[in-house]
């Protein structure tokens, strides 16, 4: 009968040899999947850029639509009497000649998702 060997004798001699050769072999499967993640991560966030850009466009063209076509905020002629013009109150501003009340006019900003710190 051939001798037996305990399996923690076995355990002791190809533990430092698997070590040698295993641990080359994981760290290039984790490097690579860092480096997939990291590229699937840029290009997920150059996609939601464009989506943020495409959208700022289209708001820009319809509020110019908008301005072209004259559907702006325009006072009735019944709210001056007489023809005479009101003078701008202290929260008003006044832009070619037009008085627009703050409260309101709603501010439009085309720049959705730009902020202080986001580069492009």
């Amino acid at each position: 009968m051939p001798p037996v060997v305990p399996p923690f004798l076995i355990g002791l001699i190809v533990a430092p040899l698997a070590k040698r050769l295993l641990k080359p072999l994981v760290r290039g499967v984790v490097k690579t999947s860092v480096g997939v993640v990291m590229e699937v991560k840029k290009a997920a966030h150059e996609a939601g850029e464009n989506i943020h850009d495409l959208a700022a466009e289209v708001a820009a063209d319809m509020v110019a639509a908008q301005v072209a076509s004259g559907d702006g905020h325009r006072p009735a002629e019944s709210e001056a009497s007489s023809g005479e013009k009101s003078a701008p109150l202290s929260g008003d501003k006044v832009e070619l000649g037009r008085v627009e009340s703050e409260a309101r006019a709603p501010k439009i900003r085309a720049t959705a998702g730009v902020g202080p710190g986001k580069a492009h």
